[in-house]
C-alpha cells in the first residue's frame, strides 16, 4: 500500500497530462447513504471541465441489489471504459458493480471496501471509536435516519454551515437492508483501486479507511478532512481520479 500526498509542482504535472488521459473514459460517481448525488458538483465540473465523460449515479439507498443495478445501467449506457468511484456506503456498491469488463478502475472517498460476504453492517462491527455511536435513528419500518441535530458536526465539519443545513434538511432514509447487503464479489480482488482516506472522518473511522485500503492493496492518498471530503476537496478527490485515469490509459485499457 502506497501513501501519497499531492504537491503543487505534481499536481502542476498531472493537470497538463490530463486531457491524454481523458478521451474514451466515463467516471461514474455513486454517493453514498442518507444523501443524494448532489454532492459530487464540484468534482463533476472539475473533472467535466478537462474532457472527461463524468455521470453522477442517483441511487435509492433502498437496498444493495437495486443500487448495484442502478450503477450497473449507468456503466452500460457508457460509450468506453469506465472508472467507478464511490463514496461512503457507495464503496460497498462500487465494489460489486465494478466486476463489470466495462469497469478498469475503482476509486474509494472515505468509503468501505467490503469483500465477498462483507457488508457495511459487518465492516463496522468491531470499528465504533470508543465512547461514540452512529448518530443514526431507527423508524421502526426498517430504516435509519441520520440525526440532523449531529449532521453538520459529524458528517462535515469543514462545510459552510448554510450547506451542511441545508443538507440536514434534505437526508434521505438509509434502509437497513441496504446496509446489511452483502457483496457477492468484490471487484477489487481483480482490478487496480485507489483510496482517499479522511483523517478527520467522524462517520467511517480513519483507522477503518486505512485497514481496508492495505488488504485492497489500493493507492493511497491521504487528506486532513472530514467525511465530506468529496464535496470539501474537490481538486485531490479529481487529481486522484485523474491518477487512476492516466494509470489505465498506460496499460492501454481506456479506449473508447
Amino acid at each position: 500500500m502506497a501513501t501519497a500526498e499531492f504537491s503543487h509542482d505534481r499536481t502542476t504535472s498531472m493537470q497538463e497530462d490530463i486531457k491524454e488521459a481523458a478521451p474514451g473514459i466515463t467516471i461514474v460517481l455513486v454517493h453514498g447513504a442518507f444523501v443524494d448525488g448532489s454532492g459530487w458538483r464540484a468534482v463533476h465540473d472539475r473533472l467535466n471541465r478537462d474532457g472527461y465523460r463524468v455521470v453522477v449515479v442517483q441511487n435509492a439507498i433502498r437496498s444493495l441489489e437495486d443500487d448495484v443495478a442502478n450503477t450497473r445501467r449507468a456503466i452500460a449506457a457508457a460509450p468506453g471504459a469506465v472508472i467507478l468511484v464511490g463514496h461512503s456506503y457507495g464503496g460497498v456498491v462500487i465494489s460489486e458493480a465494478g466486476n463489470d469488463p466495462k469497469v478498469v478502475a475503482l476509486v474509494y472517498v472515505a468509503a468501505f471496501i467490503a469483500d465477498a460476504g462483507e457488508s457495511v453492517q459487518t465492516l463496522t462491527a468491531n470499528h465504533v471509536p470508543v465512547g461514540s455511536k452512529p448518530p443514526f435513528l431507527p423508524t421502526g419500518d426498517g430504516y435509519l435516519l441520520f440525526d440532523t441535530s449531529k449532521f453538520p458536526e459529524v458528517f462535515g465539519g469543514d462545510i459552510p454551515p448554510e450547506t451542511s443545513g441545508f443538507m440536514a434538511a434534505a437526508l434521505k432514509p438509509w434502509a437497513i437492508a441496504s446496509m446489511a447487503g452483502k457483496v457477492t464479489a468484490a471487484a477489487w480482488r481483480v482490478k487496480p483501486n485507489w483510496y482517499v482516506v479522511a483523517t478527520d472522518d467522524r462517520l467511517v473511522h480513519p483507522s477503518l479507511q486505512r485497514r481496508m485500503a492495505e488488504r485492497a492493496g489500493a493507492h493511497v492518498v491521504e487528506v486532513t478532512g472530514s467525511h465530506a471530503i468529496y464535496m470539501t476537496q474537490p481538486e485531490t478527490i479529481a487529481m486522484t481520479i485523474v491518477q487512476a485515469a492516466r494509470a489505465t490509459a498506460d496499460c492501454g485499457v481506456n479506449q473508447a
